[in-house]
């Protein structure tokens, strides 16, 4: 998986800014975030409350495509737990099913 991305969108300093996020990320129980622009670089590193995470991967994804393992990696029990956070977050976003997102993957750095 080596293949160019386009220029990114965002800084990485934005990925994450939710407090409820934050938390979440700090106790490892999300591994991953969806935006609609790109916000990292793969190796790039997030500082959260004094702890680092750094950017594993980084592509594109269908919101139909989106598997309970995805889910659970943003934090959620369920696909549609997820749905509603994130429509709660943007109102008058449409849910659709064909929209690509971004999927930023990291990991607490070492």
């Amino acid at each position: 998986m080596n293949e160019t991305l386009p220029p990114k969108t965002c800084s990485i300093d934005r990925l994450v800014t939710k407090e409820a996020e934050v938390s979440k990320v700090l106790a490892g129980q999300k591994t991953a975030c969806r935006r609609n622009g790109r916000y990292a670089d793969i190796g790039e590193t997030m500082d959260l409350q004094g702890s680092t995470f750094t950017v594993t991967k980084v592509y594109q994804q269908a919101l139909g495509d989106l598997t309970v393992e995805d889910a659970k990696a943003e934090g959620h029990a369920t696909i549609d737990e997820y749905r509603d956070s994130i429509l709660s977050m943007h109102p008058g976003m449409p849910w659709l099913p064909q929209m690509k997102v971004w999927v930023h993957e990291f990991q607490k750095a070492e």
